[in-house]
């Protein structure tokens, strides 16, 4: 069986106004432009040269547009196989040889990424999945965040992100959109 494809356009950077295709599958749900174009504004002071961790990569615009606004090395990570070969064939396409892909189930495997720190994570998991209090628990246990890293999330707006926090992280800025919220943490040292 066919998988049909979708498309978005990356709105930013040297590969602006680019198409890449995705996979509609359950739980794919492409990040907004307008919440693209707000999150890489917080980011814009950090993108450059930044490390980033793209978990739940689904469509891959976050990752495709990190690397579009001149972050260094990228690692996309998504549970389905279809997903990840359709993210490979959006990086060859755009010729970006910096991004790594790993086929696993998150937060449960997270730790099956090579070792290296992260200064920006994006968590952006399928909604009502109850996906971000265990990933934020296994980022903490793990040695993958950069002093100062950068973590931003997406969710439901009804879920309170808040209280799953630790107490070491701040939230630098948050903003509603629809049914979606999202926040720019970071991890203090």
């Amino acid at each position: 069986m066919k998988s049909s494809t979708s498309t978005l356009r990356i709105i930013g950077g040297k590969w602006k106004s680019r198409k890449i295709k995705f996979i509609p599958l359950k739980g794919v749900r492409p990040t907004t432009d307008l919440t693209r174009e707000t999150l890489f504004n917080w980011l814009s002071p950090s993108i450059n040269n930044a490390n980033c961790l793209d978990l739940f990569a689904g469509s891959g615009a976050l990752g495709l547009e990190a690397l579009s606004r001149g972050a260094k090395h990228v690692v996309m990570v998504d549970s389905s196989i279809k997903v990840i070969k359709q993210l490979k064939a959006n990086a060859e396409s755009l010729e970006a040889d910096n991004a790594d892909f790993y086929c696993l189930d998150i937060p449960r495997r997270l730790n099956k990424i090579p070792e290296q720190t992260f200064d920006v994570v994006f968590i952006d998991p399928p909604f009502h999945e109850n996906l971000i209090k265990p990933s934020l628990e296994k980022l903490i246990a793990s040695s993958y965040l950069a002093k100062d890293a950068l973590i931003y999330i997406e969710a439901e707006k009804k879920l309170d992100v808040k209280k799953d926090l630790p107490e070491t992280w701040q939230i630098l800025r948050e903003k509603t959109y629809g049914l979606a919220k999202t926040y720019m943490l970071q991890k203090n040292n």
